[in-house]
């Protein structure tokens, strides 16, 4: 017996490219990421890393050392819990796998190589090409690399051992600067890829 359609299914609908648990994190992690980075820069400039180096106020949040404490420590829980249930449901669906790997650092200096000359295809959105998935598994090891410094500097004596894994307490505020310049980074060169390709924004929107 042939199976009786579905009421309003239709065999030429759109396939669905990002599904919905995918764009609500990738949403709230730029949220957070924003947040954090925004309020995490007037912290910095309370008490700078790098002498000389400071950040103009006109981009940062919390008006005050105070807030930007609160901003930064409600924007960090955001980014925690996003981050672990990004991962976990990438993990159990299996998209980890699919979507990321194989990789390879011949196929990742062949695709930026196509990058550059404009060679590189983006016909297909449901698949990452190799310098879409290095950029975005390092996204996510730089976003853990955060997470475990900010922990190290906000809960120094209680998590000694990750403290001591950043090399100390000042070691730490350096390697989270670090990654925090590092996903600046990313998200600059995100934002220019997303204006080359603006259909990539599309499918985070809509799904499709």
């Amino acid at each position: 017996m042939n199976a009786i359609p579905q009421a309003g299914a239709s065999p030429d609908a759109p396939r669905t490219i990002q599904p919905a648990w995918v764009r609500i994190a990738h949403w709230l992690n730029a949220v957070a990421v924003v947040l954090m980075m925004l309020s995490g820069w007037r912290i910095y400039d309370a008490s700078p890393v790098f002498p000389g180096l400071t950040i103009p106020t006109g981009i940062t949040l919390g008006g005050w050392l105070g807030g930007a404490l609160q901003w930064h420590f409600a924007a960090m829980w955001l980014l925690f819990f996003n981050a672990l249930f990004y991962l976990a449901m990438n993990l159990v669906t299996g998209r980890m796998r699919s979507k990321f790997f194989p990789l390879s650092p011949r196929a990742i200096l062949h695709d930026l190589g196509e990058a550059l000359k404009g060679h590189l295809s983006h016909a297909d959105p449901s698949r990452y090409n190799a310098v879409q998935r290095f950029a975005y598994l390092f996204v996510m090891l730089d976003i853990a690399v955060l997470i475990v410094s900010g922990l190290a500097i906000w809960k120094s004596v209680q998590f000694p051992v990750l403290r001591e894994l950043m090399g100390g307490y000042d070691s730490a505020r350096v390697v989270h600067f670090c990654a925090m310049a590092l996903l600046a980074g990313f998200i600059v060169v995100h934002l220019a890829m997303v204006a080359l390709v603006p259909r990539s924004l599309l499918t985070m929107i809509r799904g499709r």
